[in-house]
This record gives structure tokens, sequence and C-alpha cells, in this order.
């Protein structure tokens, strides 16, 4: 009877699920029609994709070859690579060690200072556009990878993220390091960071995205076109008197590749991070 009991209610509880389960079927349809509708698209000619068409095409390689005959479409992926790497690098190197002090050092004054910083989110960003446009420029890093990268390479986001999660972090590491004679730099580079990859694989995988996808600083400091990134070479195809649909949503396409791989090499490790996991 205990069996033919459990058998039911577990029979009930599935009945229960499937509203569930069909709206969760809806809803997913919806979210990955956009990016079956891009790939469809990048395959069919232009006068295909504006009567509508949602199914694959012949011409991709055609539509791959015309993206790269009338556009500087090399140049301007190894520049987006190129800006979004450094810029992932020093970010969360400096968000990790600031968050690290943060949490790990004892300081009477280090909770204000962090709530100031907390302050800062609430500052658009378009606020201080004007400002770090004339700094870049007069420091003369406009058109290089240290304009695109150095305002955001610490960003209270990170930092609190990166605090939060060296809560998990054991102290009794830090104290057998520092018995042995391990310095406090050493203990960061050495102890710290293997303790915390989990995290640094989900700040790496925000950051680089953020950094791939960002439209509106680089289109401020890259005032050269040898110097745009993949989205403002998107935004030139988009914005012509005559728009190929064809070759636009081919480099859409292939603008969005990098951050597909990158979060799906580091999927686990980001879950891992956001969840606070330490390892």
């Amino acid at each position: 009877m205990t069996d033919k009991k459990i058998k039911a209610n577990s029979s009930a509880i599935q009945k229960r699920l499937i509203p569930t389960y069909i709206f969760l079927t809806i809803v997913s349809i919806f979210s990955v029609f956009p990016l079956f509708w891009m790939v469809t698209a990048a395959t069919n000619l232009s006068v295909d994709v504006s009567r509508g068409k949602i199914w694959f095409g012949t011409h991709l390689v055609e539509n791959f070859n015309n993206l790269v005959a009338n556009t500087n479409l090399w140049k301007s992926f190894g520049n987006s690579l190129l800006y979004s790497t450094v810029q992932t690098l020093l970010c969360i190197f400096i968000c990790s060690l600031a968050g690290y002090g943060f949490e790990l050092y004892h300081d009477k004054g280090k909770d204000l200072l962090f709530a100031i910083l907390l302050m800062a989110m609430m500052i658009p960003g378009v606020a201080t556009m004007i400002p770090l446009f004339t700094m870049m420029s007069r420091l003369h890093l406009l058109n290089t990878v240290w304009g695109f990268a150095l305002p955001a390479i610490s960003t209270p986001f990170m930092i609190m993220m990166f605090r939060q999660n060296s809560r998990n972090f054991p102290p009794d590491i830090m104290e057998a390091a520092r018995i042995d004679g391990l310095s406090e730099f050493w203990i960061f580079f050495r102890m710290y960071m293997p303790v915390m990859k989990s995290t640094y694989a989900a700040a790496a995988v925000i950051t680089f995205m953020n950094a791939w996808n960002s439209y509106m600083w680089p289109r401020v400091v890259m005032t050269d076109n040898r110097a745009q990134t993949m989205p403002m070479l998107i935004a030139n195809l988009a914005g012509g008197y005559t728009i190929d649909y064809g070759m636009l949503m081919m480099g859409v396409l292939f603008c969005s590749l990098p951050t597909m791989i990158v979060f799906f090499v580091l999927q686990r490790q980001f879950t891992e991070g956001i969840t606070g996991s330490v390892k």
C-alpha cells in the first residue's frame, strides 16, 4: 500500500506540474526565437529577410564574403578582442584585490569607504562621459586600448561581488600562511586566487561580455575608424541608406560568437561564482 500511495502522490504531483511545464516551454520558445531568427537571417538574402522568411537559406557564405568585402571586419574583431581582454584582466585583478582588502583586513574607515563606493553605482554612466573624454584627450589616450579600458577597470559591482564571495574564504589559510612566513602579497596570489577561481571565472564572463558589447563609450573615445569595435561596425551597417539585412545579421552573428564561446566554456565556474562557491 505504501508503494501505491507513493506512486499515486508522484503521479498527482506530475499532473499538477503540467501547466508549469507548458508555461516554461512557451517562455523558452519566445526566448530562443530571436537567436534562431538571427541565425536563419544570416543565411538568407536581404529581400528574403524583409519578406519575413524565418527558415534557413543557402546564402551563408555569400553574406560572409560580402561582410568581409564591404567592412573592415578582421580589424574591428581584433580591436574588440584586444580591448575586451585587457579590460577583463585588469578589472578582475584590481576588483579582486579591492574586495579582498575590504573583507579580510579590518579598518575603522573601510565600511564608510565602501558605502561611498556603492553610492557611485547610482551615478549614470553618461553623466561621467564628458569628464572622462576630456581626461583621455589630455592624456592622449584617444583611439587606444587604454582609453577604452581604464574607465572600467574598477567597478563598484565587481568589488562588491569579490567582497561578498571573500566571506567564504577560510581565514585559517591566511593565518597558516603568515606563520609559514608568506608575505601578504604572496598570500593573495598563492592562496586567495586559487581558492576563489570560481569567482574569478564569473567576474571574467561578466566583464568580458560588458566590454565586448560596449557601444556608447567606444563611440565617444574611438574617433578613428581604424580603432572601431565590432558593435560600432554593426551600428554602421544598420545606419546606411540601404541596409543589406543578410549581411547585417551575419555581422551580428559573427559578433555574438565570442561571448557565446566564453560563456559556455566557463558556464559551470560562472554558476559557482555567482552562488558564492569557493573551490
